[in-house]
């Protein structure tokens, strides 16, 4: 018997937790006991705002000034976009370790359908807690969940989830969930909407659910009455459709992994290079693309961050050439007693496969790692991802 009411609500929205707030106050830890607003000028408006200003009425678009006044011993710091930026990249790969369809929604949303990945993974409530526990270790911030069966019921619940926590709403409880809310608590109902509704004394959703559809699209016209009526029964009629953001590269594909304790251990920092470069290549693989730009990312206890890269002379998706390149970056870097607490690997510039032809060598095999990684993807493909792992990572302690 299944006790986990979350396997009938494989729909997850993953919101950060005031994002620019908490990727500001991870690089600068003295402020994490004062308000801090993150913004542009005197003139500008409010980015985000930690929970201790937001204590005070600072909310996101809140005009700079407004947000002074209410909370004049805040601590304003301008917005880092390209460190918030590479975060948000890093957050978006950690979902596609989930399962490939996630709909990103803005650099700190994102919707996953979980229901390929519970076989592997476990429960979907059992999947956010692994969401939670990975965002917070590799970058120092945290998020809520929202899990459902529908993506409008995970959006709400990743709301009341919010901060840094997780809500399960099951399908046997979307009654109970929605129509105790107020109508503006709906995903895409506005203020103006909100007004328009509570003047027709359609206060809570429970009251909209129970108003006849037809009486409803006569009040408020046919299309918006049809699509208010489904969302206060739980049913907005979407599926999760695999989509990047704006800001997010779509040209690369990386991995990163955090060490359960900070290391300068050489051979297991080279093993864990080792282990994200197949696990890079063989995506490349399954999605027939290669690439030439070779980046390594380290990060330190104290979340620095520094990365190299390298371009190889040709595209490439084997697994020991992008390992052997990430290795060399690594050694260049001259870490040899700097304990890091994350490394990732990152191939960019992809492009189809079938358009790479690459220059044989004289002498050179006739078959070389390009066919024994075509034949570990088979093997794994037929028996598990566990079936076949290059000799090193079967040494691994962990």
């Amino acid at each position: 018997m299944r006790l986990d009411p979350s396997w009938d609500a494989p729909v997850l929205h993953v919101d950060m937790d005031a994002f620019y707030a908490s990727v500001a106050l991870r690089e600068r830890p003295e402020l994490r006991d004062v308000p801090v607003i993150v913004g542009g000028g005197h003139r500008g408006v409010v980015l985000s705002a930690n929970y201790l200003a937001r204590e005070y009425g600072v909310r996101s678009a809140l005009p700079m000034t407004r947000a002074r006044r209410l909370c004049p011993h805040a601590v304003v710091v301008p917005p880092d976009y390209d460190t918030v930026t590479a975060v948000s990249a890093s957050v978006m790969e950690t979902f596609r370790r989930v399962t490939p369809l996630v709909e990103v929604v803005s650099l700190d949303e994102a919707f996953l359908d979980v229901r390929g990945s519970t076989r592997r993974l476990g429960s979907p409530l059992t999947i956010a807690e692994w969401l939670r526990a990975t965002v917070h270790d590799e970058q120092g911030i945290t998020c809520s969940v929202g899990v459902a069966a529908a993506m409008t019921l995970a959006k709400m619940a990743s709301r009341r989830a919010k901060p840094d926590g997780v809500l399960v709403v099951p399908p046997t409880e979307v009654t109970s969930f929605l129509h105790p809310l107020d109508v503006g608590e709906l995903w895409g109902v506005g203020e103006k909407t909100q007004a328009m509704l509570h003047r027709l004394g359609l206060r809570t959703v429970g009251d909209l659910a129970h108003t006849p559809e037809r009486t409803l699209c006569r009040a408020v016209g046919d299309s918006l009455g049809r699509h208010l009526h489904r969302l206060a029964w739980g049913d907005d009629g979407r599926d999760v459709v695999e989509r990047r953001g704006e800001d997010e590269p779509d040209r690369s594909m990386g991995a990163n992994e955090t060490f359960g304790r900070d290391t300068d251990d050489r051979e297991v920092i080279a093993r864990e290079l080792l282990r994200l470069s197949a696990r890079v290549a063989g995506r490349m693989r399954a999605a027939e693309v290669a690439g030439r730009t070779v980046t390594v990312r380290v990060r330190f206890a104290d979340f620095t961050t520094i990365t190299r890269s390298r371009t190889l002379p040709e595209a490439t998706d084997v697994t020991q050439e992008i390992y052997h390149a990430a290795l060399r970056l690594y050694d260049g870097l001259g870490l040899q007693r700097a304990r890091l607490r994350l490394v990732g690997v990152r191939v960019e510039g992809l492009t189809p496969r079938a358009t790479v032809h690459r220059q044989g060598v004289l002498g050179e095999r006739e078959h070389g790692w390009s066919e024994a990684d075509r034949a570990v993807d088979r093997a794994r493909l037929r028996f598990g991802s566990a079936a076949v792992q290059p000799a090193a990572l079967l040494a691994d302690p962990a």
